[in-house]
């Protein structure tokens, strides 16, 4: 049968290739070919993303059958309800749906409790994440760390621009000098000090 996979992955740091190996594993286990891959990026917990409207509109207007997906959470981790309307749409219109490593079946009288069950867990394992996340930023600043994208300049680069900033040179000549974005000159002379650099804030009066 032609079938279609939806892949979900929360960050660009992360990559899809596993469960689309798996998934195709899975369909060459059951003579099935996958003639639409639907991917993307973005976190489960919203249930509105651009590749999932586009799988649910495939199913409405009757051009999907099967649907293969790695596990029911690269769905959504948005809780109980909104994993029970997504694969209810999906049953009204005929679409089955095949997970490859949950490990049981979606069919049956029992299905409903598991699904619930399974949606909650995924709810709760997104909610920890946050929680660690949250604790992690928060031990970082303690610290006087910093959090976030990595810097665009290293402690002696920043060191380099406080010193020229001191001489009254402009945010535009120290990014020539050190060939880097002004904005991350500005950023850098902006920022509160750290034990790396010593920064204090430093901005020049000139751009």
């Amino acid at each position: 049968m032609d079938a279609g996979a939806y892949l979900r992955v929360s960050s660009n740091s992360q990559d899809v290739e596993l469960q689309r190996s798996a998934i195709a594993k899975a369909c060459d286990a059951r003579g099935d070919r996958v003639v639409t891959w639907w991917q993307e990026k973005r976190t489960g917990k919203r249930l509105q993303r651009p590749e999932l409207d586009a799988v649910r509109a495939a199913a409405r207007a009757g051009d999907l059958r099967r649907l293969y997906v790695w596990r029911l959470d690269r769905l959504t981790r948005s809780g109980i309800r909104d994993t029970l309307d997504v694969v209810d749409e999906l049953r009204r219109h005929g679409v089955e749906l095949v997970t490859v490593a949950d490990g049981f079946s979606l069919d049956g009288p029992a299905a409903e409790v598991v699904l619930a069950v399974v949606a909650w867990a995924a709810q709760m394992e997104r909610l920890a994440i946050g929680e660690r996340i949250s604790e992690a930023r928060e031990q970082a600043r303690a610290r006087g760390d910093g959090w976030g994208r990595p810097r665009r300049m290293t402690p002696h680069q920043q060191r380099s621009a406080l010193a020229m900033a001191a001489t009254g040179k402009t945010v535009r000549e120290i990014a020539v000098a050190l060939k880097v974005p002004r904005s991350t000159v500005w950023r850098a002379l902006s920022q509160k000090p750290t034990k790396a650099t010593g920064l204090k804030n430093a901005l020049p009066r000139r751009l």
